[in-house]
């Protein structure tokens, strides 16, 4: 195990970069799947790490406690490697309740967890929607259809001070997180100070 800190790469107000991925329920998820919401909890996680398996409770608990708030896991590791992060294995996740995430995907080509800069598991970004955009195209704004949301970063770093597995946090798990949340629902602005998480490092393939 390879323990890292996650990198400051997207800055605030970055616009998320766009995916498709196969969630556990056999359903493709993309970032308009979440445009119910007012905010997204996009967290690079995995099944096997011990450092992501400490924090499945708080995110767990926030996929419970905020209905305006879409709790999406991503795993992006390497399951021939790593058998125990397989799609099978996140469906079983799922399905005994250990992960009770608003969606659990898998990021087989591990190209998004590269297109958000993600480096550890767990590696959580919190986004905030916007509606419309600028970049709309002439005959999409003439199609009457509604405006596509669109997810800018409001915070990327971890979900509480218990930054090793054991360790207990100083609030309820997640505290952290959950009072950005509280604040990004609030329309209030966010602090743009950077607190890494910390986890194993993500297993990417060799080339």
């Amino acid at each position: 195990m390879v323990q890292m800190e996650s990198e400051d790469s997207l800055e605030q107000g970055d616009t998320a970069p766009a995916f498709e991925l196969q969630g556990t329920d056999g359903a493709t998820y993309t970032l308009d799947s979440f445009a119910g919401n007012e905010a997204l909890l996009v967290v690079f996680t995995c099944n096997h790490c011990p450092y992501a398996v400490a924090k499945f409770d708080a995110l767990n608990r926030i996929a419970a406690d905020y209905d305006d708030v879409a709790v999406v896991g991503i795993n992006p590791n390497d399951a021939e490697e790593y058998p125990e992060d397989s799609y099978e294995r996140m469906v079983e996740y799922v399905e005994d309740g250990r992960i009770a995430y608003d969606a659990y995907l898998r990021d087989e080509s591990q190209a998004v967890a590269a297109a958000y800069g993600a480096t550890c598991t767990p590696d959580p970004f919190l986004f905030a929607r916007h509606e419309g955009s600028e970049a709309r195209s002439a005959s999409e704004n003439a199609s009457g259809d509604e405006p596509r949301a669109e997810w800018h970063l409001k915070y990327h770093g971890r979900l509480d001070d218990a930054l090793n597995p054991d360790d207990e946090p100083s609030g309820e798990p997640g505290f952290e997180m959950r009072a950005i949340i509280d604040d990004v629902l609030a329309g209030e602005p966010v602090d743009d100070e950077f607190n890494p998480s910390r986890g194993c490092s993500i297993k990417w393939r060799e080339e």
